[in-house]
């Protein structure tokens, strides 16, 4: 694993900051103060480390969004059939290291603010669009040509929309469960015999 440099660490552990607050108070009221002191750093630091708060905030959902990228490959190295690789699409979009009551949070904390903030949707694009493609890349070989847009935009809508249903409750979000619907989801429309476990 490379050596982390001073910068790369207090950025991670700002971004860090930037989550858990979101979660604890929400979007408005996550303050670069309360940030910073959720970090155990001064204000300064955030300031030396990030242009101003809309430049930490666009840095935290792109972290999200490189979360679930690595969560994805992780997975796709070990898939050899094309039911695997779609598997471990969906699974990297709802495993326990990014499907978490931060994340979800977090998540929905930024969706809200997508509409009215430029930087903040450009990420979100470049985000849902690699969603799109991998699900369309991994429903290739399973499905006849002209489905699998179709197929890939509804997958996609479904997994958005467990974790919004995650963020809204007050239980902790349940991977597992929402993985489940997917799966039942796809063996209904693809007769696939993926095993609901």
């Amino acid at each position: 694993m490379p050596k982390l440099g001073m910068e790369e660490i207090r950025r991670r552990q700002l971004i860090d900051a930037t989550i858990a607050s979101i979660h604890e108070v929400g979007f408005a009221d996550s303050s670069l103060s309360r940030i910073s002191a959720k970090a155990g750093v001064s204000t300064g630091i955030v300031h030396h480390y990030f242009k101003d708060k809309a430049d930490l905030l666009e840095a935290t959902l792109r972290r999200l969004g490189t979360n679930l990228r690595l969560a994805v490959v992780s997975r796709l190295r070990g898939a050899k059939t094309p039911v695997e690789r779609l598997m471990a699409v969906i699974d990297g979009n709802m495993g326990s290291e990014v499907f978490t009551p931060e994340g979800v949070s977090a998540w929905l904390a930024f969706w809200a603010q997508v509409p009215n903030n430029e930087r903040l949707a450009r990420v979100q694009r470049i985000i849902v669009g690699r969603l799109h493609d991998n699900l369309v890349d991994a429903l290739r070989p399973l499905t006849p040509g002209h489905d699998v847009q179709a197929i890939a935009t509804l997958v996609a809508s479904l997994i958005d929309g467990l974790w919004l249903r995650a963020a809204l409750k007050r239980e902790p979000p349940n991977g597992e469960t929402a993985r489940l619907l997917v799966i039942d989801y796809l063996n209904a429309k693809l007769n696939l015999n993926i095993p609901m476990e």
